[in-house]
């Protein structure tokens, strides 16, 4: 019997099982179709033409690559036979042929994600560093505090008054988080930068 695996494009498959990988074992719908939104819109705005030259460059995105993930490893070796005995499997292939045609985006505009490690390695997360607000409660998944990193940016100006130099003090702008949350799905709470943030620290939408 011939392997149909080849029949399956390369793109298609492997951003299939990298949102599979980074899913939860639940094989929740709207997660992997929310990871293929934000792996797609990711390689768009860091200029990559196809999600294998993304994921062989920007390994730090999504480790599932190369750290040895079972559930990747076991769609991108998988026939397509097998693919679509499995729900899963076929959920992930799904949500990665939304993503590449810019389909329903279950992230909400979401560059990027994290699982239960945010709970688990809290006290030392990045995000939670910089400060983290849920946009919606339903978006705490796993219960954790928000957090706040008051940033604020003053202007100083000399004024002379009576032969006397004083130093004005003027606030420009003000931010004390820089992660919103979009949405949460399966095992996974969806990020983007907080709008103030970008305006101000004229920073991009993804890093």
């Amino acid at each position: 019997m011939t392997d149909k695996k080849a029949t399956l494009d390369a793109q298609t498959r492997r951003l299939a099982a990298m949102a599979y990988g980074e899913a939860s074992p639940d094989n929740d719908a709207d997660e992997m179709f929310g990871l293929a939104s934000v792996l797609v819109r990711q390689r768009d705005a860091r200029g990559y033409s196809d999600i294998g030259t993304f994921a062989l460059s920007e390994r730090s995105f999504s480790f599932v690559v190369s750290d040895g993930n079972l559930r990747y490893a076991r769609l991108m070796t998988a026939t397509e036979a097998q693919i679509n005995k499995d729900e899963g499997m076929k959920t992930a292939i799904d949500a990665a042929r939304n993503a590449l045609t810019y389909g329903k985006d279950k992230s909400n505009g979401a560059y990027f994600w994290d699982g239960a490690d945010i709970k688990s390695h809290y006290s030392t997360h990045s995000k939670v560093a910089v400060g983290i607000k849920f946009t919606d409660p339903s978006h705490n998944i796993y219960d954790i505090k928000e957090s706040t990193k008051l940033v604020i940016k003053y202007k100083f100006t000399k004024k002379k008054v009576a032969r006397k130099i004083t130093i004005e003090k003027t606030e420009l702008y003000r931010y004390d988080h820089v992660y919103n949350s979009t949405a949460a799905h399966g095992g996974t709470i969806f990020w983007k930068f907080n709008p103030d943030y970008v305006k101000f620290s004229h920073s991009k939408e993804y890093p």
